[in-house]
C-alpha cells in the first residue's frame, strides 16, 4: 500500500471498530462504489486478522454496502439507478412520517437542539469545512428520527442513510450542489418551530427532490489507495 494510516501502539480494532470505520468512510464520500476490499489489505491496515475482515465484508453484504462476487471478492456496493430512485423515494416517506411525528410533541428542548445543530453546520460551510459539514448534515436528519422517538422509523432511516452517499457517488458525483442545502433544514427547523407539520413535510420532500432529480448514469471511477481512502482526514477532500 501506499499510504498508511497511523495508528498507535497497542491499539486493538474489534470487529465493530472495523465495521464502523468502513462505515463512515461511506458516509464521508471516501469509499466509493466498485472500489474493491481486499482481505489482506484490509488485514494488514487495521493489524486483524483475515478471518474478522471477513465477518465484517459479510454484514456489510448484509446491509448491502458490499457486494460479494465469487472468484471477484468484495467491492463497495454501486446501486443501479432504479435502487437510487427507490431509496429516495422511500425516504421521502419515511422521513415525512417522521416530522409528523416529531410535531405532535416537539418541545423547547428539542428546538434548542436543533438550532443549535443549525448553527454548527452553518458555521462548518462558512469554514469551508466540507466533511465537518457532510457530517452535520447526515446528523440533522437522524436526529430528527431521534426526536420523533419511533425506534423503528429510526431503524429505517439509519439504513438508507448509510446507503445514500453510494447513490449520490455512483449516479451524481461528489459536487458540493449534490449535498443536502443548510437554509433547507433551516425551513424545516422553522416549520417546526410553528407546529406546521404541512410546510415542515413540503420542504423536506423538496429538499430531497433536489438531488433525487438528479440521479443519472456516470461512469464507474478508477480505483484509488484503500488506506488513503480510509484515512478519516480525507474525508475534507470530497462529498
Amino acid at each position: 500500500m501506499s499510504a498508511q494510516i497511523e495508528i498507535p501502539a497497542g491499539t486493538a480494532f474489534s470487529e465493530d471498530d472495523v465495521l464502523r470505520r468502513i462505515e463512515q468512510a461511506v458516509l464521508d464520500h471516501r469509499l466509493a462504489p466498485g472500489t474493491k476490499l481486499k482481505e489482506v489489505q484490509l488485514a494488514d491496515l487495521f493489524g486483524v486478522k483475515r478471518g474478522l475482515i471477513r465477518k465484517v465484508l459479510t454484514r456489510l453484504a448484509h446491509s448491502r454496502l458490499v457486494e460479494q462476487t465469487p472468484n471477484r471478492g468484495a467491492t463497495v456496493a454501486r446501486p443501479s439507478l432504479k435502487e437510487g430512485r427507490d431509496l429516495f423515494a422511500t425516504r421521502r416517506v419515511i422521513e415525512s412520517a417522521i416530522l409528523e411525528t416529531l410535531i405532535t410533541d416537539v418541545d423547547d428542548r428539542h428546538l434548542a437542539q436543533l438550532g443549535e445543530m443549525l448553527e454548527r453546520e452553518q458555521q462548518a460551510y462558512l469554514r469551508d469545512d466540507s466533511a465537518q459539514a457532510l457530517a452535520l448534515s447526515v446528523d440533522f436528519h437522524r436526529q430528527l428520527a431521534r426526536m420523533a422517538g419511533n425506534s423503528v422509523l429510526e431503524e429505517y432511516l439509519n439504513d438508507i442513510i448509510r446507503r445514500t452517499p453510494l447513490v449520490i457517488l455512483a449516479h451524481l458525483g461528489a459536487d458540493d450542489e449534490n449535498r443536502c442545502r443548510n437554509q433547507e433544514h433551516e425551513a424545516i427547523v422553522d416549520a417546526i418551530s410553528r407546529r406546521d407539520a404541512d410546510t415542515a413535510v413540503a420542504v423536506m420532500n423538496q429538499h430531497l427532490l433536489h438531488i433525487e432529480s438528479k440521479i443519472q448514469l456516470k461512469p464507474e471511477p478508477r480505483n484509488t489507495d484503500l488506506a488513503s481512502l480510509l484515512r478519516p482526514e480525507c474525508a475534507g477532500s470530497e462529498k
